[in-house]
């Protein structure tokens, strides 16, 4: 085993079509139009030394070693900034080439550190490869001169010197160490778009600054990691290599949060994980990161790990740690008990949003070819399921219709509820870099997002909805479009059926639909409206991007149908820079979808009514398949409370902390007889539990996760399951114990199973994956590369459908005694309920929960920034502190769910989607008063959560 290799070839690829001719010491190349000669010649195995240059950001010409001489031209031009030309014969080593790199490479070391032997980077420092490189054997200019490398110099303060920064938690700044190359400054800007670095100071003063002269920890920097991994040198530097050393091998696995689905270098000593580097082949995210994927992976050795399997009688008694096969067995022996004296559809199952496809679809055969009905959900019903229903009855297919690589191509987008610099930040920093190049922006959002106004980023327009009222706004937009003539006729007549707008078209177009009608309730300014409508009509090509702002309301499925009814009305479909894009919460919700998570649906989102697929399985899995939908979660809850639903196996979903209405799923599950809990940690839900599986890491395993985009990537395992096992053999190991006959040996064995049993997998497998890398489904005999780009020459269904989107106000409504509107979201630090990220270094950003409210309300109800506040609703009551702040609209207030001490979804209620019961967290009436304590519920929920975590034996378990 060795490192992964990655070529940087010093610029940016051009994408150009025209081929231009060029000789390059000798050789003969063709590149692209535009491309650099230092790139060039790096194509063709020739490399110019250089230190300011990488391929990650635009060329800057400033370290002035990548020197060539073309014939015919003067002088010795930078090659990284010097394009390419016809008939041009360049020399890349020349004795007057050498003289000036040496020269050069003199002047650096001279004003930097000799302490080679002992610094971070020794191994992997392209200052010392480039003074190998160019031949540097001397410096003439001593290595005591003016400089700011020491602390003192000649006895005395060195007023130049500046001490390390080492207030980041995850690396370090050393300005001794720089070589102003400003490549960090530069991926802060171009690649992650937050403009957070500088420089500061003249010629030897010169150094890298974080903001105004700050502490990195205390500026604008969000710890991306792409300053670090742009750096030449040990100025930024990892504190995992300083304390480990220089990796010895790689392999590249996919990230295991966001929906994004980052695939990185997991770069090892041995079995130990040294530091995660952002692949540049990776599809979703070009060689970027975020703080949780390049950074937030120590919970997977965090000492709160539970690795041994646990059972206790009742959830009052402590935990008794016990061998997996006595585990499996208990857990068969209940199953079989509780199904004999209360019925067959007493049990069921949850799969996780969290593990790979093969996990989730083993879950689902256990609980349908074993438990023997289709009580079986997933956590992505509760965020995304409104996005497969509503999609679905449009376009014919329940995903996203392009992938990331078409953002580069928009010219309008449409941002609604949905945060992307917190949520999904890999994809923002792609979008921000195309609203730099010139694309406009719409954001429809009841908060001030980043996107609203951050550096050189300014929405065209933001539309500061009321929450629940999403249906009326897109329907409003649709309003402007038809009635003004800006539709796609030529689109709709060829793609769309043409009766079907017509009578969508007559909708939209009455007056109850206009801006001016819908403006007092929706408090979105009618003009405002109109012009974000025109210039999503007029602006180009137009995409659309949304999240669980759109889904997690009682009209979710309706707003979907009408973002796709825009789409289609404007033509925004079947090509790159358009399209209708979900930004998918979690790493596998898509997957978990995919792979037949539902109670109505088998794996491809085919109805378990229909008998020929019903026919697929049985004849593959060996018995007969109930064909009556089973149970969604809120329905297993609500028989369990009445005595009919008894045992349950939960894999990596947190549902006590994550589902709404906590009281009624604390209810549910304390009142069933075996709960079974597969999961890292001690969750929430682990409370009400009385069988504990410990769960495996996306470190330790192999599998696969599908994006947002519908990209298949593999997860490869890179160190041994602390636990033992994989999640699939501890889902395999309860399926022979319940007397299934499964003999998988390795995750591509279920993988065939998939590809065998559902159409849109069909050509798929690991050995294809490791050819190609990654592949978007449907991936089968009519698309055997993949599908990119969805809906190209037709929509899946035949035609497109218009929707009526009647608004419906939500249930949930405000009055006297609850006047505000709560609605709830993610920050960047933190992800889902926060069992990983909150057992790493990112709680220094983010430690609590905090209750965004804005100062005209908190001034009314005498609330300073930072008190402590009772938040109730009609569902309960909790406590947080408060965060003043005009980010959130007067009337509306705001808070996440990181922190299961804040227990924010006791205060949500069970109102849900009509279509697909998606809870309703987005809408719920509140009122804020002053607080000095916590609620009666945090009280006792906190001694409840205490007592269920003492193991016997053991010293209490933290959570």
């Amino acid at each position: 085993m060795s490192l992964v290799p990655e070529i940087d070839y010093g610029t940016p690829a051009s994408r150009a079509e025209k081929m231009v001719t060029l000789t390059i010491d000798g050789n003969e190349i063709s590149v692209p139009e535009g491309t650099s000669i230092m790139r060039a010649s790096m194509e063709a195995g020739i490399k110019v030394p250089k230190l300011c240059a990488t391929d990650m950001v635009d060329a800057f010409g400033s370290c002035r070693l990548c020197l060539v001489e073309i014939e015919g031209r003067n002088g010795t031009p930078a090659s990284c900034t010097t394009p390419v030309a016809p008939g041009l014969v360049v020399h890349t080593q020349t004795s007057r080439l050498k003289t000036i790199r040496k020269g050069v490479m003199e002047l650096y070391i001279s004003d930097h550190p000799l302490d080679c032997l002992t610094c971070a980077a020794n191994g992997d420092c392209e200052l010392q490869d480039m003074a190998g490189a160019v031949g540097l054997r001397d410096v003439r200019y001593g290595y005591e001169g003016d400089n700011h490398v020491k602390a003192r110099s000649n006895g005395e303060t060195n007023a130049r010197f500046m001490p390390k920064d080492e207030s980041n938690p995850y690396f370090t700044y050393d300005p001794s160490k720089c070589i102003v190359c400003s490549r960090c400054v530069r991926a802060c800007e171009e690649v992650q778009g937050t403009f957070a670095l500088t420089i500061e100071g003249r010629g030897f003063d010169s150094r890298v600054s974080p903001g105004m002269h700050e502490h990195f920890i205390d500026s604008e920097c969000v710890s991306c990691g792409a300053c670090v991994q742009a750096c030449p040198t040990a100025t930024l530097t990892e504190k995992s290599v300083i304390a480990i050393g220089q990796p010895e091998h790689s392999v590249v696995t996919t990230c295991a949060y966001c929906g994004v689905g980052c695939s990185f270098k997991a770069e090892m000593r041995g079995e130990e994980l040294v530091r995660m580097v952002p692949w540049k082949d990776g599809q979703a995210n070009r060689g970027h990161s975020c703080v949780k994927g390049r950074f937030a992976y120590g919970y997977s050795t965090h000492r709160d790990r539970i690795l041994n399997p646990m059972v206790r009688e009742k959830i009052s008694d402590p935990w008794r740690e016990v061998t997996w096969e006595e585990a499996y067995a208990h857990v068969a022996a209940e199953f079989r008990r509780i199904q004999y004296q209360y019925g067959r559809d007493s049990i069921g199952g949850i799969t996780s949003s969290r593990c790979t496809n093969e996990e989730t679809y083993l879950v689902q055969k256990l609980i349908r070819a074993g438990f023997g009905n289709n009580n079986v959900d997933t956590c992505a019903r509760v965020c995304h399921s409104p996005t497969g229903y509503g999609l679905g009855q449009a376009f014919g297919t329940s995903a996203g219709t392009q992938n990331f690589d078409s953002v580069e191509h928009t010219d309008v987008v449409i941002v609604i509820g949905a945060n992307p610099t917190d949520g999904h930040p890999v994809f923002a920093s792609r979008l921000k870099k195309r609203l730099r190049q010139g694309a406009r922006l719409i954001v429809i959002d009841p908060r001030r997002i980043e996107l609203v106004s951050s550096p050189h980023i300014k929405a065209s327009h933001h539309l500061p909805l009321k929450p629940g009222t999403n249906v009326a706004v897109v329907t409003a937009l649709a309003h402007v479009i038809v009635t003004e003539g800006l539709y796609d006729e030529k689109f709709i007549r060829e793609r769309c059926d043409w009766s079907e707008f017509e009578d969508w078209a007559a909708f939209v177009a009455e007056q109850r639909h206009s801006p001016e009608t819908i403006e007092p309730f929706t408090g979105v300014p009618a003009e405002e409206l109109r012009a974000a409508a025109r210039l999503f009509a007029t602006g180009g090509n137009g995409s659309i991007y949304y999240g669980l702002g759109v889904t997690e309301h009682s009209q979710g499925s309706t707003t979907v149908m009408a973002i796709a009814n825009l789409a289609m009305a404007t033509g925004n479909i079947g090509r790159p820079g358009v399209g209708v894009n979900p930004l998918r919460g979690q790493n596998n919700v898509q997957g978990s979808c995919d792979m037949g998570s539902f109670p109505h649906e088998l794996p491809g989102y085919r109805h378990i009514s229909d008998d020929a697929t019903r026919d697929i399985f049985e004849k593959l899995w060996g018995v007969k398949l109930n064909n009556e939908p089973g149970l969604r979660i809120p329905n297993m809850l609500d028989a369990a409370v009445e005595g009919t639903f008894k045992g349950i196996y939960i894999q990596g979903e947190d549902i006590l902390q994550s589902d709404p209405d906590t009281r009624h799923v604390s209810a549910g599950l304390a009142a069933m007889e075996c709960v079974v809990v597969q999961d890292l940690f001690l969750n929430e839900t682990a409370n009400y539990a009385h069988v504990f599986l410990p769960g495996s890491t996306f470190l330790e395993k192999d599998g696969t996760f599908t994006n947002a985009e519908r990209r298949i990537n593999r997860v490869r395992r890179v160190m041994t399951p602390k636990n033992g096992y994989a999640d699939w053999e501890v889902t395999q190991n309860l399926a022979t114990a319940m007397g299934l006959n499964w003999n998988y040996t390795h995750p591509s064995q279920i993988m065939d199973e998939i590809a065998a049993t559902t159409p849109s997998f069909a050509l798929v497998s690991y050995d294809y994956l490791e050819k190609v890398g990654s592949v978007q489904w449907p991936c089968n005999e009519k698309s055997p590369e993949g599908s990119p780009i969805m809906h190209i020459n037709g929509f899946v269904r035949g035609k497109g459908k218009f929707i009526r989107t009647e608004y419906v106000a939500t249930d949930e409504k405000t009055g006297p005694r609850f006047p505000l509107l709560l609605t709830t979201g993610r920050v960047l630090s933190q992800y889902n309920v926060g069992a990983q990220t909150r057992r790493t270094e990112n709680v220094v950003w983010h430690d609590e929960d905090r209750l965004e409210i804005h100062p005209h309300d908190a001034e009314n109800r005498g609330i300073r920034d930072g008190d402590w506040v009772r938040l109730a609703s009609r569902a309960g009551e909790t406590t947080l502190r408060s965060l003043v702040t005009d980010r959130v609209a007067p009337g509306v207030v705001y808070t996440t769910f990181h922190h299961p001490l804040t227990q924010a979804n006791v205060i949500t209620t069970d109102f849900s989607d009509w279509a697909t019961n998606c809870p309703e967290y987005k809408v719920t009436a509140v009122q804020i008063s002053p607080s000095n304590g916590p609620s009666d519920w945090q009280v006792e929920y906190d001694e409840l959560a205490r007592r269920s975590r003492r193991i016997a034996g053991k010293l209490e378990a933290a959570e």
